[in-house]
């Protein structure tokens, strides 16, 4: 009577394992969660170094759980196809300016595109790392977009084939602008006449002269070799360039709350990286 009582239950314990195997394993093969990570900008940027410390880290942190693919240089969408792209969930995560926003709906964002509405970074992070940054990306949710952390790229700068020293100078200038009806104001009331153009078209714009001048950040006139079709530069220093890490609401809100708090604390590490480079390379270029 023992014996049989003591088969059964290694019979049953057997099978209790024999069950638990196939889960296991199912367990150990579960594919990585993949983040699509589209920007325009190439990767030796201030933002594109962002990006890249930002998969380091997940995929560290996560321990292989998230995979993050990165597509820098608009190699999935141009600058004003990359939002769509995002709201319907083709990639989960961007970093697009904060001029983007505006033309999304949320109009308080186009604050950001005033000229010297900030004396210097720590101006800008003063707002960005408060309550109203906190604010303004709680009015994107609605878009379907969540927003995760500012990224910082430093202030403005012009350029054009001729000199620009006074407003007279911009008269009857053609200047590449991002979509912005802030910035569009900006040109004309210089006297020139903007051109919406996304920034992966700019240099063949600058080239072929569809385009006669543009405004940006230093590290990104460099990175993209603006000065090999432009003859002057203006360090006038008059807006402030900034990007904000989103991602797909849906998408965000459905990670396992384990993954998505260690991805939240991802990517609000990676702009301390992507900061202080950004200065960096504005001040060497």
């Amino acid at each position: 009577m023992f014996k049989r009582t003591r088969r059964q239950a290694l019979l049953v314990a057997a099978a209790a394992l024999a069950c638990t195997i196939p889960i296991v394993a199912a367990a150990q093969a579960a594919p990585p969660i993949v983040i699509k990570f589209s920007h325009v900008v190439a990767p030796d940027t201030p933002k594109g170094n962002g990006a890249q410390r930002f998969k380091e880290l997940a995929e560290e942190r996560t321990k292989g759980r998230v995979k993050v693919d990165l597509y820098p240089n608009s190699q999935l969408y141009k600058d004003k196809e990359e939002l769509e792209a995002l709201q319907l969930g083709s990639v989960q995560m961007l970093a697009p300016s904060l001029a983007k926003f505006g033309p999304l709906g949320v109009k308080e964002f186009e604050v950001f595109d005033l000229p010297f509405i900030f004396k210097d970074q720590a101006a800008f992070k003063a707002v960005t790392d408060g309550p109203v940054g906190a604010d303004l990306f709680r009015k994107l949710e609605p878009k379907g977009v969540k927003g995760l952390a500012y990224w910082d790229n430093g202030f403005h700068i012009m350029s054009a084939n001729r000199p620009l020293h006074a407003v007279a100078d911009f008269k009857g200038l053609k200047m590449r602008i991002q979509s912005s009806k802030v910035l569009d104001a900006q040109m004309r009331a210089l006297g020139a006449i903007p051109q919406v153009m996304s920034f992966s078209e700019l240099y063949q714009g600058l080239q072929s002269g569809v385009v006669d001048g543009t405004e940006g950040v230093p590290s990104n006139f460099y990175t993209q070799k603006i000065y090999e079709v432009q003859k002057h530069m203006t360090l006038s220093y008059h807006g402030h360039l900034a990007y904000a890490a989103i991602a797909n609401k849906k998408f965000w809100d459905g990670l396992p709350p384990a993954i998505r708090t260690i991805l939240e604390g991802c990517v609000k590490d990676a702009p301390v990286y992507a900061d202080a480079l950004a200065a960096t390379e504005n001040a060497m270029a």
